[in-house]
């Protein structure tokens, strides 16, 4: 046999085996078509494939990072904001993924475009800025439910970043100062409040007991004698004044 047709069965051979033979990684799976039309999810590990009637697709099953590109949003205050995320997904059923969408990364892109318009602009900035871990929960439910007729599955959606216009954020600075000088005030007028209140019920105590009145005149000379002065008042009991007073009156009528 010439050394030109051995080297032709060779090569034959060769591209035969490697036609014939696949062996697949741990995180990888093979959709089977047969004649064209599926036939069976085969992996991991060793395929062997009948060459010309037999043709697999890999499909990797490991989670993939998307990169939501930034997404002008209006919000429902009408304020426009600059919106980016990132969407954490991964293929459960190679079947649909392979039959029933020509490109499922692509798909998938798209329609986290949209779902991020769509949701954020259901709520207001304030919602934007402080919830956004209940944004990512919804996002991410409502990605969950539109890729599961592709065979995806929608783990984690994460807002990067809410970018504002300047002005827009010199206007919620100034709010966050009004709403702090607000706060001072109302904390203020409370500490106000509660110290009247319990003044008047001191009075009320001091006026229903006379000896409560007495200590407390005793206690206002201790104070006033701990004072560095040269001048002492010594504020006299009403009841040593009273007499005086009902003699005043006594000579009056």
């Amino acid at each position: 046999m010439p050394i030109t047709v051995v080297g032709v069965v060779v090569a034959l051979l060769i591209v035969v085996l490697y036609n014939t033979i696949k062996i697949l990684k741990e995180y990888e799976r093979g959709v089977i078509f047969f004649l064209g039309r599926f036939q069976t999810v085969k992996g991991p590990g060793l395929i062997i494939l009948v060459p010309g009637i037999q043709k697999m697709t890999k499909v990797d099953l490991r989670v993939v990072v998307l990169d939501v590109p930034t997404q002008d949003v209006i919000s429902r205050d009408n304020v426009s904001v600059k919106v980016n995320a990132v969407i954490y997904f991964r293929i459960v059923d190679p079947e649909k993924a392979i039959i029933r969408v020509a490109n499922v990364f692509e798909a998938t892109s798209q329609l986290s475009q949209t779902t991020l318009r769509s949701v954020l602009g259901q709520h207001e900035l304030d919602d934007m800025l402080a919830e956004r871990d209940k944004l990512n929960a919804d996002i991410q439910n409502l990605l969950d439910q539109r890729t599961d007729n592709w065979g995806i599955k929608v783990s984690n959606v994460e807002i990067k970043h809410v970018d504002l216009d300047e002005s827009m954020i010199r206007a919620i600075a100034q709010q966050a100062e009004a709403e702090r000088a607000r706060r001072a005030k109302v904390i203020n007028a409370e500490g106000e409040k509660q110290a009247a209140t319990m003044l008047s019920e001191a009075a009320k105590i001091l006026a229903s007991e006379e000896q409560s009145l007495q200590l407390r005149y005793l206690q206002t000379l201790k104070e006033i004698s701990n004072e560095r002065t040269n001048t002492i008042v010594f504020p006299l009991p009403l009841e040593f004044v009273e007499p005086f007073l009902h003699l005043a009156k006594k000579k009056e009528s």
